[in-house]
């Protein structure tokens, strides 16, 4: 991904976070890259289009990275506490003080459920490498799921995981 992609990224979901995606203008996400709006319109249909990109972006780009983590050395508790990290902690670290981080999750599963749905399907691979079981990892999943429902601080959030990770891992070799 080129630089400036990545900085219109970075700015887009800024702006989408801080203020919502209605009220959001491509003005805003371009004067915030550094960029005019012409060249915005270059890369983007519209504000809809850029919205699923930054999606996109954002979430199915820590998918390898946790399939690293997945893979790499190390007891089954470590990888999936990894694991979690790079699709739940790190992007949940960056939306938790943004005032509009509930309508952004809730926008993003609205327009591009596709999305939404190939992170999961993703995640549940990575997960099932994780425990041999693709049961077992389907349930940690919604359990995962669960922990993020009444919008924790970050430092709450890891202390849950952590706890379903030695729950789900105990007797674990």
């Amino acid at each position: 991904m080129n630089a400036r992609r990545a900085r219109i990224l970075d700015a887009a979901r800024w702006c989408f976070l801080n203020f919502g995606f209605a009220r959001t203008s491509l003005s805003d996400i371009a004067q915030r890259a550094g960029i005019s709006r012409t060249l915005l319109y270059r890369s983007f249909k519209n504000k809809e289009d850029l919205f699923m990109q930054v999606f996109e972006d954002w979430m199915l780009s820590r998918l390898p990275l946790a399939m690293d983590a997945v893979q790499a050395p190390g007891a089954q508790g470590k990888r999936l506490f990894a694991v979690c990290q790079r699709v739940l902690l790190e992007p949940w670290s960056d939306m938790e003080a943004a005032p509009m981080s509930s309508e952004f999750l809730n926008v993003c599963q609205g327009l591009s459920p596709e999305v939404a749905s190939q992170h999961r399907t993703c995640l549940l691979e990575c997960l099932g490498q994780v425990f041999d079981d693709p049961e077992v990892a389907h349930v940690f999943l919604l359990a995962l799921e669960g922990l993020v429902e009444d919008k924790p601080r970050l430092d709450v959030l890891e202390k849950r995981v952590r706890i379903l990770v030695d729950h789900f891992t105990a007797g674990a070799a």
